[in-house]
């Protein structure tokens, strides 16, 4: 019975790691858009592209790729508030297709405004009742928190209340800024270039920190996509799956 156990303890372990991966898979995310007015920035070069539009064209790239895998739905912060840190809005609920809804929404908005990524991270996760149900919510900034919120409390908070949150933190051209608010509970994050990493640290979730459209559109493939048997399984591929 002993030489049995051995031998089926790493089975059913890789099976439930495999359950893991398919029920991540398959569960409801939130993007959390940085539209603060830093995403104004333009690169010294011949196109002088906005970060935002830059964003986009990577969010434009893997979204159609994705958008059948899982229900996707997107929160913005940073305009549209009459304080600098009151711009949240919940601009999509998760659904099934929504690339073109997603990339419009963006499009359309102009940043401005302040960083209040912990509480947009936190009415994201609430929408996607993540106390009750397997959810992931995928942060892109290029900066830390400017309005007085606390990222590590947020992370610790969920992870200790969520049925199966996972947050991916995504920074895009960040530059450390050692006078941004990180609350009164947050040190610097040693050795990262947003405090906000230990979001995902804490609720098992992937900190990638990127410089070009390139590297950002292999993040959010990573992070949007579907993880299948220690493989990527792009949306792209499916047909050959």
């Amino acid at each position: 019975m002993a030489d049995l156990c051995r031998i089926l303890t790493p089975v059913l372990a890789l099976a439930l790691t495999c359950q893991t991966a398919l029920a991540n898979c398959a569960a409801d995310t939130m993007i959390v858009f940085d539209a603060s007015a830093s995403m104004t920035a333009q690169d010294f070069n011949a196109t002088r592209s906005q970060r935002i539009h830059q964003a986009r064209a990577a969010l434009a790239e893997v979204l159609p790729e994705v958008e059948d895998i899982r229900r996707i739905g997107l929160t913005v912060y940073g305009p549209e508030a009459q304080d600098s840190c009151g711009g949240i809005r919940l601009r999509l609920p998760p659904r099934a297709g929504a690339s073109a809804d997603i990339l419009s929404e963006i499009d359309t908005t102009a940043p401005a405004g302040l960083t209040p990524l912990t509480e947009a991270v936190a009415r994201a996760a609430e929408a996607l009742s993540y106390r009750t149900r397997p959810a992931v919510v995928v942060l892109v900034t290029d900066g830390n928190e400017s309005c007085g919120g606390s990222p590590c409390a947020l992370a610790d908070r969920l992870a200790a209340t969520s049925a199966d949150l996972t947050v991916h933190v995504l920074g895009y051209k960040v530059v450390w800024d050692a006078f941004a608010s990180h609350g009164k509970r947050d040190a610097p994050y040693f050795g990262a270039e947003v405090v906000a990493r230990c979001l995902a640290d804490r609720t098992g979730g992937t900190y990638a920190s990127t410089e070009s459209v390139a590297e950002l559109t292999e993040a959010l493939r990573a992070t949007l996509g579907c993880l299948v048997f220690g493989g990527l399984r792009r949306g792209s591929d499916r047909s050959s799956h």
